[in-house]
């Protein structure tokens, strides 16, 4: 059995939908479907969540949503339209929605009826059954899936029953919608694969698969035939797009493999992600670049000397919001990145002051515009050049190298670059390394 989800170009309008009706068709083994909301249809359309998100935001200023959440039932009602489906029975859960939004049921609720209401219409274009992730789906509070899942949709699921699935959320522990990130509909497919023991679990896209680097940046890019979990999982974790890097997860201890196709060109193998592959010359998978970092140094001399120093300093940077995501240590200092977004300058620098009087700091500096690029690859460690062909790649490139992070993934090489350089860093690696 193959479970197989959607994304939002795929389902964007009616004539996507009906290419993925024909994909569905051509397979009776795709018993279980996922869809996203509604995508752009051009790079000046909206997506429908977006526009959700910004009904709830003028709830929240104290207005109704009722004539902006018009363009979402528009979008609808047009596909409900040109796929030849009486729109009539559509437009009381329409309505019922909006006045859900009004009622102020907070930003999770009204981002997740775009998925909803896209599944309940493919449901009834498919002739399938609508299965609701809400309160299938349990979402603890750090965003990972409860175990209880599994269990839930096991109750539900039923051999040879045909199901659509709206991905992206499920509920709280207390019982409220609760959303993944965005993009999650890819873990809500990953999590239906393992609850139905699939065979497959194909990912559905407008691309033919992963690349091996950004082919907006490098024209010439080439598809990855086959990748691991770990270096998918690696690969989308410094900005590589295609697959939610969390989706990998809940697929990995069942060894589900994971075909990611193209909804425009379904004849393209695209990427197959397994559980192992044999490097048979192709030791590196891929290299991407993901900016929009800060940093933040702090220098003590003798700060190791005191035990337990570096829970006591990220305990006092989480009271300030702030979760770094890279980690350097040196003799007597630690370096951090963080995501640029996670606070504000006057918090840095309330949080700066604390930290320097409270551990007694020789100094403490927070500087932004900060990247990292990885490259990633089951068999970098056993590249004895890569070290010197990156370095010597940034180097003839002008390119400043902040930080080099080698030894500490056996599937990827992490580097620091400013994000100035970030798009050119990553060209003139993959031109040093993979052609």
């Amino acid at each position: 059995m193959i479970v197989c989800k959607f994304g939002g170009s795929s389902v964007a309008e009616a004539k996507q939908i009906m290419k993925v009706k024909s994909i569905v068709d051509a397979d009776p083994d795709r018993q279980i479907v996922i869809v996203s909301a509604p995508g752009k249809r051009n790079k000046d359309d909206e997506k429908v969540t977006d526009m959700l998100y910004n009904c709830n935001a003028m709830v929240q200023q104290g207005h109704s949503c009722r004539e902006l959440f018009k363009k979402v039932a528009n979008r609808y009602t047009s596909i409900l339209n040109e796929l030849g489906m009486d729109q009539k029975p559509f437009l009381p859960i329409l309505d019922e929605v909006r006045q859900m939004i009004d009622a102020g049921y907070g930003a999770e609720y009204a981002a997740s009826r775009g998925e909803y209401l896209c599944a309940r219409m493919i449901a009834t274009y498919f002739g399938w059954t609508f299965l609701d992730t809400d309160p299938l789906i349990v979402i603890k509070d750090d965003g990972t899936v409860h175990e209880d899942t599994y269990q839930n949709l096991k109750k539900v699921l039923k051999k040879g029953e045909k199901y659509i699935v709206p991905g992206f959320y499920g509920c709280s522990t207390e019982g409220k919608v609760k959303t993944f990130s965005r993009g999650g509909s890819d873990i809500t497919g990953a999590i239906l694969s393992r609850a139905s023991e699939a065979a497959k679990y194909e990912n559905w896209t407008d691309v033919s698969g992963v690349f091996s680097v950004d082919p907006r940046l490098v024209k010439e890019a080439k598809v990855i035939k086959t990748m691991t979990y770990r270096e998918v999982r690696e690969l989308a974790g410094v900005g590589a797009g295609v697959f939610h890097e969390e989706a990998i997860a809940p697929v990995i201890a069942a060894k589900i493999p994971i075909n990611v196709k193209n909804t425009n060109a379904p004849l393209d193998d695209g990427t197959m992600i397994v559980d192992h592959r044999e490097l048979e010359g192709r030791p590196l998978a891929g290299v991407s670049a993901k900016s929009g970092y800060s940093r933040i140094t702090l220098r003590k001399l003798m700060l190791f000397k005191r035990t337990g120093i570096r829970h006591a300093l990220l305990t006092m940077l989480h009271i300030f919001g702030v979760r770094p995501s890279f980690s350097l240590f040196g003799v007597d200092s630690i370096v951090w990145f963080f995501e640029s977004t996670q606070a504000s300058e006057s918090v840095l620098n309330a949080m700066c002051v604390r930290i320097k009087s409270e551990f007694r700091l020789d100094s403490i500096e927070v500087d932004h515009g900060h990247a990292v690029v990885g490259i990633v690859g089951a068999g970098v460690m056993q590249e004895t050049d890569l070290i010197a062909k990156s370095t010597t790649a940034l180097a003839d490139a002008k390119i400043k190298l902040n930080f080099y992070n080698y030894g500490s993934s056996d599937t990827s090489i992490l580097l620091g670059v400013n994000a100035a350089q970030a798009q050119d860093a990553v060209k003139c690696l993959y031109h040093a390394l993979f052609e």
